[in-house]
């Protein structure tokens, strides 16, 4: 079975995605961040055909905690954040090291 890519983010950072084919996506503008970001990632979330989850790293602390512990745990669909502190090699290893399970980029 088939899953798709899900964007969520300000409709700036998702475009890009939707113009690459990304069909999958919720636009939360800056300024509605605090109080529909939740109910945006939730509802990704809740889609059996959603397999990764993209987001922005500097969106995740307009998360609720329970959210966003429930993301960042999640294996299916898996969360991948794009930017922030985070955006070394480093944690992009971490990210797919989660999503499935091994590592990689091991040399052992």
């Amino acid at each position: 079975m088939s899953q798709e890519i899900a964007v969520v983010g300000s409709p700036e950072f998702t475009t890009g995605f939707r113009l690459a084919g990304v069909r999958a996506f919720e636009n939360v503008p800056d300024d509605e961040k605090d109080a529909a970001l939740d109910t945006a990632v939730e509802r990704a979330f809740d889609d059996e055909e959603i397999g990764i989850v993209v987001m922005r790293e500097d969106d995740m602390v307009h998360l609720s905690r329970g959210v966003r512990q429930d993301a960042e745990t999640s294996i299916e669909p898996t969360l991948v954040t794009l930017g922030g502190e985070g955006a070394g090699s480093g944690g992009l290893r971490e990210q797919i090291k989660r999503a499935i399970g091994i590592d990689l980029m091991d040399e052992n």
